[in-house]
């Protein structure tokens, strides 16, 4: 059987398929290796009954994940696997790889992940060309879940989110400044707790001053990190995550503006992950 996962900081998305007749959707939380350690990865595959069941008929596994993006994070990976799938074949790679292959396949583009954090890199149809960014939460992540999560804190704690809206956060989320300040400095995910906040933004997507907050944030990605690739004026960048796939309208709006062409949008990459292993089984 061969089960293919998407890994953000957030989520995980698996399918596993026995490539004919048979294929099942599984959900845990995202697994980081930056955040994450071996034990902790095993605990959580553990508590998947679905992924129990069929630990030893897995014979090929290909993850593409947050934070795989050197070899000693991706053996942080490869440790648990191996723990829970004993006949499995291992690949374990960075969510960019995944996001690039989904997208292009084997044709060159530009890929953009906009979800819980934001990244981009030219594919050129066989690699991911270096890149510098991708520089998490802290130093990065323009226009990602996290970012427009800061955004909202900062804005209803500053008093600059309308008085109306700032209501509505308040019922929703009973934010103050202590709160805040716990959960970003003195919990784990950070990352995730700030991303949390974007479905505030999917709820009230049509306020004016959310509208607005959107379309300066994929603007400022946009600004730092598309429009840094030259190949965006002759390649399409595809988008991957969310964030992208819910506000496609003002990403479109931007490309336009900016006159790049944007490809595929990809809420979660792992339907056309598996359909690249399958059909190419020899990968």
């Amino acid at each position: 059987m061969l089960l293919v996962a998407d890994s953000g900081s957030t989520k995980t998305n698996w399918l596993l398929t026995d490539k004919n007749s048979f294929t099942t959707e599984i959900e845990t939380i995202g697994f980081n290796p930056f955040f994450h350690n071996s034990d902790f990865i095993l605990n959580e595959l553990k508590k998947n009954q679905t992924l129990v069941q069929y630990a030893d008929a897995i014979k090929d596994i290909k993850f593409f994940g947050s934070g795989c993006s050197s070899d000693d994070r991706k053996n942080i990976v490869v440790s648990a696997f191996k723990n829970m799938f004993p006949n499995a074949k291992l690949f374990v790679d960075h969510d960019m790889l995944g996001a690039a292959l989904a997208a292009c396949f084997n044709s060159a583009g530009l890929v953009a992940i906009l979800g819980t954090g934001s990244n981009i890199a030219f594919w050129n149809g066989t690699h991911i060309h270096p890149t510098n960014h991708g520089l998490g939460y802290i130093l990065g992540d323009e226009g990602s879940g996290s970012y427009f999560g800061r955004k909202l804190i900062t804005h209803f704690l500053y008093g600059i989110m309308p008085d109306d809206l700032s209501k509505k956060f308040f019922q929703k989320y009973s934010m103050n400044k202590e709160m805040a300040i716990h959960h970003v400095y003195h919990q784990p995910g950070a990352n995730v707790y700030l991303a949390s906040f974007s479905k505030f933004l999917s709820d009230e997507a049509q306020h004016p001053y959310i509208q607005t907050l959107i379309y300066k944030g994929l603007l400022e990605f946009v600004e730092t990190s598309v429009l840094a690739y030259p190949q965006h004026q002759n390649y399409p960048v595809h988008f991957i995550g969310s964030i992208a796939f819910h506000f496609k309208t003002i990403l479109k709006q931007i490309a336009d503006e900016k006159k790049f062409m944007v490809g595929k949008i990809i809420v979660r990459p792992v339907d056309e992950l598996l359909a690249y292993f399958t059909q190419s089984p020899e990968k």
